[in-house]
């Protein structure tokens, strides 16, 4: 297993980030290997596979250069920039654009265990690499990232929460559960591959959530700046149809009508808030006359104070042509 040794003071100053570059290339992993992992990525996937395959198919150096990149088991890490934070996409696909042909063909390389096809052994490879990632943001990431952002910051409050609750230990063992975890004695496990343990106290530590749900990858500059990529919340990631019926927004109103939508798995004010981009008093508001209606429930879970749907709020989502309603195993 892959492992980074930090110390306290390392991990107490790490920080969650947003980074479209980061959404991007999840997003390019996704469409490389057509696999959803829940409704909303299949819809995402219908819409915008056949384009990406077009694309590929109309250049013989592109479709290789991704297969290559994206490696046996390792990322070649020139596509896969450190965030910083509070970055444009722009600025940080500027950075695989200005990688040096040499460095670019050496982390193909190792991404591939071995030597590099002929027809990758030429020097406008991380050009060849940002304008595909350009047209994968500008075709399939930017048209959504408002909401996706609000997933996103959603899923950074629910972990930051989380961290006051019960410290970094709670949160690192579930960003990816199997692959990154707390071991111990100052030590981060990050993924299963076997290299040797990278000493990173005194770098900056990010944690970058992703909404496509099967990404997850490690980037660095060393010595500097250390980041892990996860996959945030299932609840929160599928960005599927989640359109409110007619009947039901003009028996409630829009807004209204779209908390009981989501409230089809239990989220927090907070949560709602993020996702939905209404205001914490109008999100309160709608949940108290919800609650009273009898067709939302709370619970508390810990610190946190999550809202359902009740199983009269899921009779009158089924009524009202909405998904139908699961019952639990």
């Amino acid at each position: 297993m892959g492992w980074w040794q930090l110390n306290a003071d390392t991990l107490a100053g790490s920080r969650f980030v947003i980074s479209p570059f980061a959404e991007t290339f999840a997003s390019l992993k996704l469409l490389h290997a057509g696999d959803p992992a829940h409704p909303g990525e299949q819809a995402w996937l219908s819409r915008h596979l056949p384009g990406y395959r077009a694309l590929l198919a109309a250049d013989p150096v592109t479709g290789p250069l991704v297969r290559a990149g994206l490696g046996r088991e390792w990322i070649a890490d020139f596509l896969t920039p450190t965030p910083r934070g509070d970055e444009p996409f722009a600025a940080e696909v500027a950075r695989v654009r200005a990688t040096a042909p040499d460095v670019a063909r050496a982390h193909l390389r190792t991404a591939l265990a071995g030597p590099l096809p002929a027809g990758l052994d030429r020097d406008d490879l991380p050009e060849r690499a940002a304008a595909l990632l350009e047209w994968v943001w500008e075709e399939t990431v930017r048209p959504y990232w408002a909401r996706r952002r609000r997933v996103l910051e959603a899923d950074v409050v629910a972990r930051t929460a989380q961290v006051s609750r019960g410290g970094w230990v709670s949160v690192l063992d579930a960003l990816r559960p199997g692959r990154t975890r707390w071991l111990g004695e100052n030590r981060l496990q990050i993924n299963l591959h076997e290299y040797p343990p990278r000493e990173i106290s005194g770098a900056e530590l990010l944690f970058v959530p992703v909404t496509v749900q099967r990404a997850g990858w490690v980037a660095w500059e060393d010595g500097v700046r250390y980041a892990a990529v996860y996959p945030c919340t299932g609840v929160l990631a599928d960005t599927g149809d989640r359109g409110v019926p007619a009947g039901l927004g003009t028996l409630l109103g829009p807004a209204r009508a779209t908390v009981l939508v989501l409230l089809g798995s239990p989220m927090s004010t907070t949560q709602l808030t993020a996702v939905t981009g209404q205001g914490l008093g109008s999100v309160g508001r709608h949940l108290k006359v919800l609650r009273e209606a009898g067709l939302v429930e709370r619970h508390r879970a810990g610190r946190s104070v999550l809202y359902g749907r009740t199983a009269a709020g899921d009779v009158l989502m089924e009524a009202a042509g909405g998904r139908p309603v699961i019952p639990p195993a």
